[in-house]
């Protein structure tokens, strides 16, 4: 499976985005997916997850009521929709196909992985 990420960018605070994960080689509907990211100098951090159906999420305190993951399995696509933008969400955000078709916050859940996308948040 290759994950492609896409749509970040440099926005001010305040400011939406939205990121998107295209999967080629292997659907991926099968699986849970979720979105990380990792600032400079900080440890990669979880940010949310979906289930294989898209009934089920999952989302980092920090996030909550900003962020939406979504799914659109006929497009082997995962998307993360971001509101409300603050400085502190500048990363590089990734995408990961879980092991299994739950959520989960745990990145050892995860095996395949995108090659992430920069978010930048301007004050």
């Amino acid at each position: 499976v290759q994950l492609q990420a896409s749509g970040g960018g440099l926005v001010q605070a305040g400011g939406s985005l939205r990121l998107s994960c295209a999967a080629s080689g292997r659907a991926v509907s099968n699986n849970g997916m979720g979105w990380f990211r990792q600032a400079p100098g900080k440890e990669r951090e979880f940010v949310a997850s979906i289930n294989w159906r898209g009934g089920s999420t999952y989302y980092a305190d920090s996030v909550k009521g900003r962020f939406t993951i979504s799914r659109d399995n006929a497009k082997n696509t995962v998307y993360l929709q971001i509101h409300s933008l603050k400085p502190e969400d500048t990363a590089v955000y990734y995408c990961a196909q879980a092991r299994g078709p739950g959520i989960s916050q745990n990145d050892n859940n995860y095996h395949y992985w995108g090659q992430g996308t920069q978010v930048t948040v301007s004050s």
